[in-house]
């Protein structure tokens, strides 16, 4: 009886082991599970479906150089904050003690001590050591040149926010051409697909045709052909707009996992309702225009600024100090401390500076001189951008309407060539003229239509309207 208890104890104890580790290689399961999730989540990132619009907000907040821009307009306020300090009152606290190893000697008149003329009597003065604690005072009451600075500060500030405008306006204009070059890529693909259901079709139909003896195996080959070459096309479409969403990701400060899915389409009826010309324009209205116009006015300010620098500048200081002079280094003991303090007006008027003034103050005005050639330059760029740009809109939009007429034409011409193929009237050499036809004749009005969009964001960043 005892050995069979043994037996069946031992047993029970291999029966229990196995459902003691089985919750542990559950829980080992769960936990791989969660890793390789986790792991697949990270590989995909995240989807994001944008417009357009929704693109050049995301790049606002993500592009890299927007960054620095922005980092700059904070590097500016802290430029601020220093030219500020320059006005505002200082105080500092001094401390000092000395350990005069060797007292100094100082030479007394002989004659005071009934000496012969002529001769010296040397002496020492003071204690071994001496302790100096104390506050000291400044404001400066006139500087010329930080009184300019003071004036220039909401200028640097703007001067630094409108170049922050200016980079953001040259990543929008670079998002609105590639997003819209990827749209119209889209398009084509649609057009890609079109075309080679109509010709995998007309395979079909020619293969009944040989099955019936109307037409020869040639005809198929023929036809077959055509497709491995439309796909060859497709394929290498396929390839630059997946570079071109590569690019966009890139620009817009996008990681490359997540995906991007673009919203809009283009609206050939928008495009020709957009066509009417903007004639309120005026320079003011660019932003490059704009920060040229606020560096002119910091180079006027310089100038300014350099000419305050022959006013004299005046100061108000003081002091506060308590001394003590010991022959033991005992100044937290008992023994005396001696006060000294003053209040003082400090006034610097330049006489001389070796030519530095004048030489700043032309060079200031040479680089005013820059600024506004600068200027004027722009002007006649920005005149020429829009004329340009109103002329390549105008020539887009007719070239369009041509474009869309003689693809629908071509698409006609390839239906007919078909039916007459299927009849037994026309040739395959006919009905593959009319195929490439209808292929350049689409080909064409997708570079017309995304010819039509660039020119149309062209003119809107000419005018300053984008």
């Amino acid at each position: 009886m005892e050995l069979k208890k043994l037996n069946t104890t031992k047993r029970n104890d291999k029966n229990n082991k196995p459902m003691n580790q089985k919750p542990i290689k559950v829980i080992a399961r769960i936990f791989c599970l969660l890793l390789v999730v986790s792991s697949a989540m990270a590989q995909t990132g995240t989807k994001h479906a944008f417009s357009v619009k929704e693109c050049v907000d995301y790049a606002h907040k993500n592009n890299l150089q927007v960054k620095n821009a922005l980092l700059n307009v904070q590097i500016q306020q802290e430029v601020n904050r220093d030219v500020t300090s320059a006005a505002l009152p200082t105080l500092s606290g001094v401390i000092s003690g000395n350990d005069y190893l060797k007292i100094p000697t100082s030479l007394l008149p002989g004659e005071i001590f009934g000496q012969p003329a002529g001769t010296y009597i040397p002496v020492q003065f003071g204690t071994k050591y001496n302790a100096n604690a104390g506050l000291q005072f400044q404001q400066l009451l006139f500087d010329g040149q930080v009184f300019v600075g003071l004036q220039a500060r909401s200028t640097s500030i703007a001067f630094s926010n409108k170049n922050v405008e200016v980079t953001e306006e040259m990543i929008k204009t670079n998002v609105y051409k590639i997003y819209y070059q990827l749209v119209a890529g889209k398009t084509q693909i649609e057009i890609y697909d079109a075309n080679l259901e109509r010709l995998k079709k007309l395979l079909s139909d020619t293969k009944a045709l040989y099955e019936n003896g109307f037409v020869e195996k040639l005809d198929i080959d023929k036809i077959s052909v055509q497709i491995s070459n439309l796909e060859t096309e497709k394929l290498r479409a396929l390839n630059s707009i997946d570079i071109g969403y590569q690019a966009l990701k890139t620009l817009i400060g996008m990681p490359t996992k997540d995906e991007l899915v673009l919203t809009d389409q283009i609206n050939e009826e928008k495009i020709k309702k957009d066509f009417a010309i903007d004639t309120t324009f005026t320079y003011a209205d660019r932003k490059d225009f704009q920060y040229l116009d606020l560096a002119k006015q910091l180079n006027e300010l310089n100038i300014k600024r350099y000419k305050m620098s022959y006013l004299p500048t005046l100061a108000l200081s003081g002091s506060y100090t308590k001394n003590a002079q010991r022959n033991q280094f005992n100044f937290f003991g008992k023994g005396d401390w001696f006060t000294t303090s003053f209040v003082g007006l400090n006034l610097s008027v330049p006489i001389f500076s070796g030519f530095s003034k004048s030489s700043h103050v032309t060079k200031s005005q040479l680089e005013l001189q820059q600024t506004v050639n600068q200027i004027d330059n722009l002007k006649l760029t920005i005149d020429n951008e829009i004329e340009t740009a109103k002329l390549n809109f105008h020539a887009a939009v007719i070239t369009l309407d041509y474009q869309k007429k003689n693809m629908l034409l071509a698409e006609n011409v390839f239906n007919q060539t078909k039916k007459k193929f299927e009849l037994g009237t026309g040739s395959n050499t006919e009905i593959t003229a009319a195929e490439t036809d209808l292929r350049t004749a689409q080909a064409n009005y997708i570079n017309a239509l995304y010819s039509a969009i660039i020119a149309k964001v062209d003119y809107n960043k000419a005018i300053g309207k984008l």
